[in-house]
């Protein structure tokens, strides 16, 4: 069973101390809240306990630059189900780095991933969504990460993620299985 506190305990351990950010189970909504006043520190609250919330928050974290990191949800606009097709579109685009770094980290941590339309209720595509298409390039940029090498805070918290839930694998060969996995799903996507 996985469970929402060790991520916590994981993220933690990592990255209060260099980053001043600490993962938070329970919100609502998931959302980033830069520090308000010195010696707070900057929050990553995901939704409830769920494991896959906290890991898709912190995937959009080890993206965010300094400057993003100051701002709530770091700068960036939310459009709620319900999305018109061109709103859809903009959502994937900003959601396949942040996707394919959750992906890796589901791996890493052996559980499910499945990506992420969020609309259902799309108005002009009745929730059928090109899930299809997504994964694909979800699926890519996953195969890139793993080729060119995951962004440092990525990397890190892959590494721990790896370390305590798959103990007896190398990153490397962490890295070549995932590339398999992956490249299977791009042209059929299934929950993996």
């Amino acid at each position: 069973m996985h469970d929402a506190n060790d991520l916590i305990e994981i993220f933690n351990d990592l990255f209060v101390r260099p980053f001043n950010t600490e993962l938070i189970a329970g919100g609502e909504e998931p959302v980033y809240c830069p520090a308000k006043a010195s010696g707070d520190r900057h929050g990553i609250v995901f939704c409830h306990d769920y494991f896959s919330s906290a890991l898709h928050e912190v995937s959009h974290w080890c993206i965010a630059g300094a400057q993003r990191r100051e701002l709530v949800d770091f700068g960036y606009w939310y459009a709620p189900d319900g999305r018109s097709t061109a709103q859809q579109k903009a959502f994937e685009g900003m959601e396949i780095k942040p996707q394919a770094l959750e992906w890796i980290f589901s791996l890493a941590a052996n559980v499910k991933f499945c990506v992420s339309l969020d609309n259902l209720m799309g108005d002009e595509s009745g929730g059928q969504c090109d899930s299809v298409d997504f994964t694909r390039r979800v699926g890519e940029q996953v195969i890139s990460y793993l080729i060119n090498g995951l962004p440092g805070r990525a990397h890190s918290f892959t590494k721990k993620l790896l370390t305590f839930y798959q103990p007896h694998h190398r990153y490397a060969d962490f890295c070549d299985a995932a590339f398999c996995v992956v490249s299977e799903h791009v042209n059929k996507p299934l929950m993996v």
